[in-house]
Parts: structure tokens; C-alpha cells; sequence
């Protein structure tokens, strides 16, 4: 059974189209990373998993559960961490936990998701006082109230600092090996990139490509990046690399005086049959290769070439996770 189904689901805001005819099936067991730029649709659809807006057309299901005349069910099995989540202030971390325990009719001790999401020291500290990662932190303990079959994260790392967004992916992780299925939108890619089965990348209310990372460089004969130090470099050798088959682009990234002869870093996109001549090409040239590494195409260069537009990374406008 999928955990999630969504067929031909359209949402229209009066003349705005948020989503347009959206197909789209998550399997049980699996992570799932939701990416698109701001705008994209991306809350909307989570919206329609939640019955928090109703779709225009189309159906959408939730555990084998119709989510809009099914909704109390759905949400009985899921658990939920919604972007901008906000707290009660007066309420402590572990009164939000033992809130969230009676409501879903579970027997979590709220001092082991303390722990398990790095409250351990602050659950008896009034929320109104957490930092956003703080919050953060406790909005995912709230979700994973109940071991739920379904972990709907929007977001889950925004305000975390790379520790707790370190720790976000480890319990993605753990939920995903007990059996759970994870739906999490996200702008931090890395984050997405670590842990994901597929992606599904959104842009304009449509999904436009869904694969697995590799699945998605090998579909758009994404090029690998290969990176080397070099001494000696010259104009002459750089255009000779940028006129081989199979090179996209050369660029220069540092330069730095080193004895006699400047030190540089040269980057280039290329496919794996040029690697080995651009390095051959820069010998022949005179140019000393000191060192070389490669990578593959990141998913934030997948995402580039499919959505046309570059996402917002979360973490450069967070607040710390002190």
C-alpha cells in the first residue's frame, strides 16, 4: 500500500494555480525529500495531506485513508512537524510532550523524546524561553509522539545548527528503519541529499522530475565536477582544456604566490570520459598537477537544471541551536 497518493490533486487561490493536475505516489517505508522553490506548491500539498485546505480537483490519500473524508484517521496515524511551528509560552518543553501524548492517546515518556531530540537539560524550561532550534527540536519530539506510521516535516531543519541538523537526519534515519514512512520538504539539500530514497523536485504547482539521486544525474546527464591544484598555469593550457569533448566549463577559483610560480585551483564540469584528458591535456601543456579530486553532480545542481532557480538555504538567516 502507498503511503501517499495523489491523483491529478489541483488547488486554485481565485486566478493563482498552487497546484495543477499534481501525480504523485510515496510508498510505505520510504523517505521522500519534497523540494522546490519558495512558491512552488510545496506547503499546499502538505496542506491537502492534512485536510488544512481542500483540493480544487483531484484525490488525494493518506495511508490508504481518504484525506479529506478520512482526515480524523489520517491524523491519528501521522505525525506532523509544520514550518514556523510556535510554542506555548508558558508551557514547558515537557508539558508540550505530555500535551501531545494525551492527545494522540499514546504512552511516550516524555523524558526519553526529551532526550532522543536533545532537550534532555530543558524540558522543565518554559518554551516562550527556546531558541528557534530549541523549538525546532521540540516540534519534532511532538511528531514522533505515538511512533507514527506517516512523518510529514516541513522544514525540519530550519534554526538547527549543523549539530542539530546532524541529529534531525540520524532520527529520519531511525524512524525510517522501524518502518515509518518521511515526507519532508526542505531548501538545505545537503540535508535532503543525506537521507532521501527519491525527490520529487515541484516548480509551479507541477512535479517536474522524480527520481532517485542518481537516478536524476543519470536521466540529466549531469556533469561531475573535477577539481584540481595546480602550479604553472596559463592561458594558452586553459583554453585547451575548455576546447575538449566533453567539458562544460572551466573555471578558475583561487590563485595564491607560492615560490616562483602561483598555486591555483581549477574547476571544471565535465563527463567521466574527460577527466582523464583534461589531466593528460594541463601535463602536455607544462602545467604542474599537484593534486585532483572529483564529485558528482550535488543535488543542488540537479535541482538548478530542473527548477530554474536557486533555493533558499535555510541556514543563512537561522537563529543558532543554543
Amino acid at each position: 500500500m502507498a503511503a501517499i497518493e495523489l491523483d491529478g490533486v489541483t488547488k486554485e487561490y481565485g486566478d493563482v494555480v498552487a497546484l495543477q493536475n499534481l501525480q504523485l505516489t510515496v510508498d510505505e517505508g520510504e523517505v521522500y525529500g519534497f523540494l522546490g522553490p519558495n512558491g512552488a506548491g510545496k506547503s499546499t500539498t502538505i496542506n491537502v495531506l492534512l485536510d488544512f485546505v481542500r483540493p480544487s480537483g483531484g484525490t488525494a490519500r493518506v495511508l490508504g485513508y481518504d484525506a479529506q473524508a478520512e482526515s480524523v484517521a489520517v491524523r491519528e496515524r501521522v505525525g506532523v512537524l509544520p514550518e514556523g511551528f510556535d510554542v506555548y509560552d508558558r508551557l514547558t518543553g515537557r508539558e508540550h510532550l505530555q500535551f501531545a501524548v494525551e492527545s494522540k492517546g499514546a504512552d511516550d515518556d516524555p523524558a526519553d523524546i526529551l532526550d532522543r531530540v536533545g532537550l534532555a537539560d530543558d524540558g522543565d524550561r518554559k518554551a516562550g524561553g527556546y531558541s528557534t532550534g530549541m523549538r525546532q527540536r521540540l516540534a519534532l519530539g511532538m511528531a514522533l509522539v505515538g511512533d507514527p506510521d506517516l512523518l510529514i516535516l516541513d522544514e525540519p531543519s530550519s534554526g538547527l545548527d549543523p549539530a542539530g541538523a546532524k541529529e534531525m537526519r540520524e532520527v529520519v534515519r531511525t524512524e525510517a528503519d522501524r518502518g515509518a514512512t518521511v515526507f519532508f520538504s526542505s531548501h538545505i539539500l545537503g540535508q535532503v541529499e543525506a537521507v532521501c530514497d527519491r525527490v520529487g523536485i515541484l516548480r509551479d504547482g507541477e512535479l517536474v522530475a522524480e527520481d532517485t539521486v542518481e537516478g536524476l544525474r543519470d536521466t540529466l546527464d549531469a556533469d561531475a565536477r573535477l577539481t584540481l591544484s595546480v602550479r604553472g598555469l596559463t592561458q594558452a593550457a586553459l583554453d585547451e582544456v575548455r576546447a575538449l569533448d566533453g567539458v562544460s566549463t572551466v573555471d578558475v577559483t583561487e590563485t595564491e604566490a607560492h615560490g616562483d610560480a602561483d598555486t591555483a585551483t581549477v574547476s571544471v564540469a565535465c563527463d567521466d570520459v574527460a577527466k582523464a584528458a583534461v589531466v593528460t591535456t594541463l601535463a602536455d601543456a607544462g602545467v604542474d598537477v599537484r593534486d585532483f579530486e572529483t564529485a558528482e553532480a550535488s543535488l543542488e545542481e540537479l535541482f538548478l537544471s530542473v527548477a530554474g532557480e536557486s533555493p533558499i538555504d535555510a541556514t543563512s538567516s537561522a537563529e543558532g541551536d543554543a
